[in-house]
């Protein structure tokens, strides 16, 4: 198959590419670096991808923002931060990209424990992933051509627990390794609106 990971080059985006790159064309891409570039918040550069990419079979978006603060201090501003880029960013990859991917073709979201396990602070990235799994869920009853959507929803990965350290107390970070093996069972399995939970 002939995939497109969209933030190739971040934690999440390398476990996809390691997972997947041995049994299929990989084409990266991403804001600064990749094989074609994407700004996720802006529609016309999202066309643009999917131009330079030619043919896929799927789709694996590793990416996206959410504003981290305390609730008593969000600011309408802050909380759009998330909406605007985490959320509207991967649903606008499929809102274009579904006629435009091949028949059969799959994709795959990336979501986060938030909704299902909040911390302090969080509740931006909360709502944005609690967001994204309804989408998928939503789509995949809508997605024409046999064309399949799920929803890869990591807790906090191993290799980036030292970036986050205090923000997840009590929470057991993820190998990248079972991360990588979910994008796997979504892009090479059958599964369809499924939110693929690694807690």
């Amino acid at each position: 198959m002939r995939v497109l990971i969209i933030g190739a080059n971040g934690a999440l985006g390398q476990a996809a590419v390691g997972a997947l790159k041995g049994r299929h064309e990989i084409v990266t891409a991403g804001r600064t670096s990749g094989d074609v570039k994407v700004d996720l918040l802006d529609r016309q550069s999202i066309v643009n991808m999917y131009k330079e990419a030619g043919k896929l079979d799927a789709v694996v978006a590793c990416t996206g923002h959410a504003h981290f603060g305390p609730l008593a201090t969000m600011t309408d501003e802050q909380f759009m931060v998330g909406l605007k880029d985490k959320l509207m960013g991967q649903v606008n990859v499929v809102l274009i990209g579904q006629s435009l991917i091949n028949d059969k073709g799959s994709f795959t979201l990336t979501g986060g424990v938030l909704d299902r396990d909040p911390i302090r602070k969080g509740a931006n990235a909360s709502a944005v992933n609690g967001a994204l799994n309804a989408f998928a869920m939503s789509a995949a009853i809508e997605l024409e051509r046999q064309i399949r959507i799920n929803v890869v929803s990591p807790t906090v990965l191993d290799v980036s627990a030292k970036k986050y350290d205090g923000f997840f107390p009590g929470h057991v970070p993820v190998s990248s390794e079972r991360v990588g093996i979910a994008y796997v069972k979504s892009v090479e399995g059958a599964i369809t609106g499924q939110v693929i939970k690694l807690d």
